[in-house]
């Protein structure tokens, strides 16, 4: 197995995990497409849920191909999102975008996502030292 593998481990596999996410989710990236929510897990890796309805791209065909790009796409960038649990779901439209215009919309989305996270990661740290602090 190489680095880039998508492994069971890498995987939301039932419905309480994406439940979790939905319930929990702290971050959220989006484009017309596409949207991302995030929120933290219990693990040192990400991993990634697909909701790709039936109701936005119509075709198995198109919804096949989508999650292939979002999957390649979550393999190159799943240590940029480590500690995350991510939702992507479909918006109406995403069908008829082509392969590349998905690669960079995904390409964006990946990049929002790692800043917000290493925000929200100093923000906490700086609450936890300053809840540190007032405690001595």
């Amino acid at each position: 197995m190489t680095l880039a593998a998508f492994a069971r481990t890498s995987r939301l596999l039932n419905a309480k995990d994406f439940k979790q996410v939905f319930d929990t989710a702290r971050l959220k990236v989006s484009t017309p497409e596409l949207l991302f929510l995030a929120c933290p897990n219990q693990t040192p890796h990400a991993r990634l849920g697909l909701v790709i309805a039936k109701k936005h791209v119509k075709l198995a065909v198109q919804r096949n191909r989508i999650k292939r790009i979002i999957r390649d796409s979550f393999r190159r960038h799943q240590h940029d999102v480590s500690g995350l649990d991510i939702v992507v779901l479909a918006r109406k439209g995403l069908g008829t975008l082509d392969n590349p215009q998905i690669h960079r919309d995904c390409q964006q989305l990946w990049e929002q996502l790692q800043r917000r996270a290493e925000k929200q990661q100093r923000k906490a740290e700086r609450q936890a030292r300053e809840g540190a602090s007032s405690c001595e």
